[in-house]
């Protein structure tokens, strides 16, 4: 099993700049991809960006030019640049760990909120 913490959550206003960070532990030598999620209450679970441990990217057309993620891979730190911010992005954002191996799954942090204000 993968162990994810996360930090960089917050309180910003709108236009303003965030960088979530996502430190991975333990299992971590069959990851082939790291990303961010967010949900709101009531709404389903939902991609906002994906990298692969080649540097491959992923992202919602809602957050294209605007969000940036990127893998430290040494560090083992997977982090999420939130430029531009909106009222919509406010959600609580969820660190993800997609296993390859030897048990493919997917492993989850605990979630940060980010809260935009208008």
């Amino acid at each position: 099993q993968v162990r994810l913490v996360e930090s960089g959550g917050g309180l910003v206003q709108a236009g303003g700049s965030l960088r979530l960070s996502c430190a991975a532990s333990g299992s971590i030598f069959g990851i082939d991809a790291m990303g961010w999620y967010r949900q709101d209450p009531g709404k389903q679970r939902e991609l906002v960006a994906q990298i692969t441990t080649g540097g491959s990217t992923n992202y919602a057309d809602s957050v294209k030019g605007r969000f940036t993620i990127s893998i430290d891979n040494p560090k083992n730190t997977v982090y999420l640049q939130m430029n531009s911010l909106k009222p919509e992005d406010t959600a609580v954002y969820f660190c993800n760990a997609r296993r390859a191996y030897p048990v493919p799954g997917n492993d989850w942090g605990q979630g940060t909120q980010v809260t935009v204000s208008s």
